[in-house]
């Protein structure tokens, strides 16, 4: 994305551009908060009145679609604000929303607040590695993605399980 291309697509000069963002990096943070919101909307509607595996597994069907029906809105969202800076405000405000659903997702599965955080990466490196593989073309070969992603969200629900079985575990040590 450049600004000669947002100005192109919109019909306008680049100048004119100016008056609405600062920078080339002004436009992609606003980019990436209005995705990230979205986003965090699609998944709110997917896990609105789930918890637990089946929150994760509609969150996961969620966010895989919404990244193949919008490849460039998704790619968008894996930009992290920078906490210190003013100008990421709007973005980590945004994600601090995304954040608090997924979390809400998560309250099923009894964890304590200290491995929410785990979970919520592991969910998300999960996704992020299967959706990008699959969308770049990295899957070659014959065998049903879906049923490979289904098994991929199944073992991260059990690891989920899992952390939350083992800091539990350790609590009482």
């Amino acid at each position: 994305m450049t600004l000669a291309a947002v100005a192109s697509r919109a019909g306008v000069a680049v100048p004119s551009l100016y008056k609405h963002v600062a920078s080339l990096d002004d436009l992609r943070r606003l980019v990436a908060t209005d995705c990230v919101a979205e986003l965090t909307r699609v998944l709110a509607e997917a896990t609105i009145g789930r918890s637990g595996p089946e929150a994760i597994h509609s969150a996961a069907d969620a966010v895989r679609a919404y990244a193949h029906r919008h490849p460039g809105r998704y790619a968008a969202t894996q930009v992290a604000p920078d906490l210190a800076s003013e100008a990421d405000a709007g973005l980590a405000s945004r994600a601090e929303e995304t954040i608090a659903v997924l979390a809400a997702a998560l309250r099923g599965f009894g964890l304590p607040d200290d491995a929410t955080v785990d979970a919520i990466r592991m969910l998300r490196s999960a996704l992020h590695g299967f959706i990008t593989l699959e969308l770049g073309g990295g899957f070659g070969l014959p065998d049903d993605l879906d049923r490979s992603f289904r098994l991929l969200i199944d073992g991260i629900v059990a690891g989920i399980a899992a952390l939350g079985g083992v800091r539990a575990a350790a609590d009482l040590r």
